[in-house]
C-alpha cells in the first residue's frame, strides 16, 4: 500500500504539502497540487479511516447511550440515528446502562476516553449530576427524551400528549380514572405526563383518589402489580385506567383479565408508545405514538450539524398523535 511519504516523494513535495491536498487545508501552490493529484490517482491511493482520524483529529464515531435493549423505544430511536450516520460516513458505538443513571454517567467518561466525535444520549432524567457530566466531558452531546435547560435535546410533547389522552377518557363519558406511573426522576415519563393527567383531570372538577395513583418501573410485571394494588386498595372502583407506558398496560391488562374484567366494558385502559404488539392485543391498545424513528434521525442531523460547525436547532420537540384502538 502506497504511504503518505511514498506520495511525497513521487510527487516531489513535503508530506505536509499531501497532507494539506488530502485534508483540503492549509495553502498548497496550484503546481504542487496538481503533481500531488496526479500521483494519487496515479497510484489509486485511498487514506486509511485511521490515519485520517489522525489528521483530522475526527474519529467518524457516535458514542450512543440507551436505558435498555428490551424495549422497543430505544431500539426505534437507535434505528432512526443509525439510518441518518450511515448517510453521513459515520459509525455507532453503543453503551447499554439497563436503566442504571450512575451508568449513564460513567459511559459519557467512557466514550469520552474512546475519542467519540459526539454522543446521543436517550436519557432517563436530568439530574444535576448527569447535567454537570454531559458539560464537563466537553464532548457534543444530544439527549433524546428528555428537556434540559441550555442543552441539545430532542424530546416528545409529554404533557400535552398525557393531557390529551386523559381528555378522550373524560369524552368518553369516564370520571374515576387511574394513573400508572413511573419515578419522577423521569422528568418527560414520570413528572410530565402525571402533571397532564392531573391536570386534565383538575380542569373537568374531577378528583383522583390517592388508591388510583400508582408508581411502577419500565416492566410488564409491574404494570400487572399495580393493577391489582388499584383495584384491592380502592373502595371507588375506576373506570378507565392510563399506564405511562405499552408494557406497564400490557401487564395491566393481564390481570384485568385473570380477574375477568371486561374491557373496556369495565375498565378502560391506554398506553404510551406505539409498540408493535399494542395493535395485536385482544382488544388492541390504544396509545400514543412519539414517531421514535423520527427522533433518532433528529438527533443525529442536530449532532452532526453541530460537530460540522454547520447551523443546527438546539432544541427540538416533536409532535405525537393518539392512536384509538377497541381498548377505550
Amino acid at each position: 500500500m502506497v504511504t503518505i511519504k511514498e506520495i511525497a516523494e513521487m510527487a516531489g513535495v513535503s508530506r505536509t504539502t499531501v497532507s494539506r491536498v488530502l485534508n483540503n487545508s492549509g495553502y498548497v501552490s496550484e503546481d504542487a497540487r496538481k503533481r500531488v493529484e496526479k500521483v494519487i490517482e496515479e497510484t489509486g491511493y485511498v487514506p486509511s479511516e485511521q490515519a485520517k482520524s489522525l489528521r483530522t483529529k475526527k474519529t467518524k464515531v457516535i458514542g450512543v447511550i440507551l436505558p435498555t435493549i428490551q424495549t422497543e423505544t430505544p431500539s426505534r430511536i437507535v434505528t432512526g440515528v443509525g439510518k441518518e450516520l450511515s448517510k453521513n460516513g459515520y459509525q455507532i458505538l453503543l453503551a447499554n446502562t439497563n436503566l442504571d443513571k450512575q451508568k449513564e454517567v460513567d459511559y459519557l467518561d467512557l466514550l469520552r476516553l474512546r475519542q467519540v466525535d459526539g454522543i446521543i444520549l436517550i436519557a432517563t432524567n436530568t439530574e444535576p449530576k448527569l447535567m454537570e457530566k454531559i458539560k464537563e466531558i466537553k464532548v457534543p452531546v444530544v439527549i433524546v427524551g428528555q428537556e434540559a435547560e441550555d442543552m441539545m435535546y430532542v424530546t416528545y410533547d409529554d404533557y400535552h400528549a398525557a393531557f390529551d389522552l386523559t381528555s378522550l377518557f373524560i369524552e368518553r363519558g369516564h370520571q374515576n380514572i387511574a394513573f400508572i406511573g413511573v419515578d419522577e426522576t423521569d422528568r418527560a415519563v414520570g413528572h410530565l405526563r402525571k402533571k397532564g393527567f392531573l391536570d386534565a383531570m383538575e380542569s373537568n372538577g374531577l378528583m383522583v383518589e390517592p388508591e388510583w395513583m400508582q408508581t411502577g418501573v419500565f416492566d410488564i410485571d409491574s404494570g400487572h402489580d399495580a393493577m391489582k394494588s388499584i383495584l384491592e386498595k380502592s373502595t371507588k372502583k375506576p373506570t378507565a385506567t392510563i399506564a405511562v407506558t405499552d408494557r406497564l398496560a400490557i401487564g395491566a391488562m393481564s390481570y384485568l383479565k385473570e380477574k375477568g374484567v371486561r374491557i373496556p366494558e369495565q375498565m378502560a385502559l391506554a398506553g404510551f408508545g406505539a409498540s408493535e404488539i399494542a395493535k395485536y392485543l385482544e382488544p388492541p391498545l390504544t396509545t400514543v405514538d412519539y414517531q421514535n424513528e423520527k427522533a433518532g434521525e433528529q438527533a443525529a442531523k442536530q449532532l452532526l450539524a453541530k460537530i460540522e460547525s454547520k447551523n443546527y436547532q438546539k432544541q427540538i420537540i416533536l409532535d405525537y398523535r393518539l392512536i384509538i384502538r377497541k381498548s377505550v
